[in-house]
């Protein structure tokens, strides 16, 4: 689809999620879809065209952490957190994934994810103070890739070529994908880490977190759901939004995608998934929030993320919210 058919297909359905404003002021408007499943798993709130398909991004990374446990990966507590995570490349996200490549027989050089700075600030400062650049295992996927990499030698398939689609692993991911979500593939697209990214649409995105986050005790996906839920750190990192509202709600599963999509599972069995159409994270987790609040969810322990303070001379002057 090009972005003229799409823009004509879909920009009259887009709904105002967000609004920023500054000193009084409403100076920008989010724009996107927000949907919201009840407790007992039905659509409770739905804003914009959620039965559209979208790209997940990132918040597809449970459900590839499944899917390369499910192929025989041997990953546990923080190894099977920081695989569905997106890590912000501090040293302790580095030794994790040094640990799960070796055990595999593999090394840094077996990544296949593009070499990038980290993204936490400190952890750059201290590469650029060492002379050093952006390397493979900083990158916020390298502990995707490092489980994909263990996934395929475990199930005795090629560790080269593993971001091919046709690839074992990637031909589980797929399958849970569409299981979880119970929609067959959209779109196949090529994320931006090189890994395969199947389009699903946004309720289907919201469904299959939940599916993961309420599946019993002693599954694989509920395996994945506890790795994430008891190692944050491994899921985002220090000071990282995803981290700390997993914090704030325990038992909640959380992971931001690029391009403005945000799933969150609660325990309670409450799940809900956005896209912001323009791209743009920032509002997000407040949007979030709001259609969880709207489903009947609780989520009053996390109302420090319900705005985001605009700032004017470095002091807060407006705020980011949502509109629903």
């Amino acid at each position: 689809m090009s972005l003229g058919e799409y823009a004509g297909e879909y920009s009259g359905e887009y709904a105002p999620l967000a609004k920023v404003v500054r000193s009084g002021f409403v100076e920008s408007v989010h724009f996107g879809s927000a949907v919201a499943l009840s407790a007992g798993g039905e659509v409770a709130v739905a804003r914009g065209p959620v039965h559209a398909p979208v790209l997940p991004r990132s918040s597809a990374k449970p459900f590839q952490a499944l899917a390369c446990l499910l192929a025989g990966a041997h990953l546990h507590g923080p190894s099977l957190a920081i695989a569905a995570g997106s890590h912000t490349g501090e040293d302790f996200h580095v030794r994790l994934v040094a640990e799960m490549l070796g055990d595999a027989g593999l090394g840094f050089g077996d990544l296949r994810c593009p070499p990038d700075w980290p993204e936490d600030e400190a952890a750059r400062r201290d590469l650029v103070r060492a002379g050093l650049g952006p390397s493979r295992e900083r990158m916020n996927c390298s502990g995707k890739h490092a489980a994909m990499l263990a996934a395929a030698v475990a199930a005795g398939a090629p560790a080269d070529g593993y971001l091919d689609p046709g690839h074992l692993v990637q031909r589980r991911v797929r399958s849970v994908v569409e299981e979880l979500s119970g929609e067959k593939a959209a779109h196949v697209a090529v994320d931006g880490c090189g890994a395969p990214l199947f389009g699903i649409s946004l309720t289907g995105l919201a469904r299959a977190v939940r599916a993961m986050a309420m599946s019993p005790q002693g599954t694989p996906a509920r395996a994945v759901a506890d790795a994430m839920r008891a190692h944050p750190e491994y899921v985002g990192g220090t000071g990282h939004v995803n981290t700390r509202l997993m914090r704030a709600l325990p038992g909640a599963v959380v992971k931001g995608g690029a391009e403005g999509v945000l799933v969150v599972a609660l325990a309670s069995g409450h799940a809900a998934a956005v896209k912001a159409i323009d791209g743009g994270p920032r509002a997000t987790t407040a949007v979030a929030l709001a259609a969880l609040r709207a489903a009947g969810a609780d989520v009053s322990a996390a109302a420090e993320f319900t705005t985001v303070p605009v700032l004017g001379g470095g002091v807060p002057v407006g705020e980011i919210s949502a509109v629903f």
